[in-house]
């Protein structure tokens, strides 16, 4: 497994419960700006071997990406399950991740 593929699966095992990251977000801490889409690959190709939880893992404006469909409908269930607000469009309210004021 190259460097830059070991680093987006440590980084996806890693997201806790409750929680997404974007694809871009992943590929700039993995060290590509520009590799969103081979995070997507890496996600596609490698998340059962590795039991990534790949429901986690949303586009840059926090929706669900994936088109319609069984595996659209897992995701959202996936994260709706976790406890994270989102709606039947994939959209992800982003609010409950924002940190409240002390």
């Amino acid at each position: 497994m190259n460097p830059f593929t070991e680093k987006v699966v440590k980084q996806i095992k890693a997201i806790p419960k409750g929680k997404v990251r974007s694809y871009s977000e992943i590929a700039r801490e993995a060290g590509n700006p520009r590799g969103a889409r081979q995070v997507a690959r890496i996600l596609h190709s490698m998340s059962a071997k590795y039991d990534l939880p790949w429901y986690r893992v949303v586009n840059a404006q926090y929706h669900v990406s994936l088109p319609a469909g069984a595996a659209r409908d897992q995701q959202i269930n996936c994260l709706r399950q976790e406890g994270i607000d989102v709606d039947d469009q994939g959209r992800i309210d982003l609010s409950q991740f924002k940190r409240k004021a002390d």
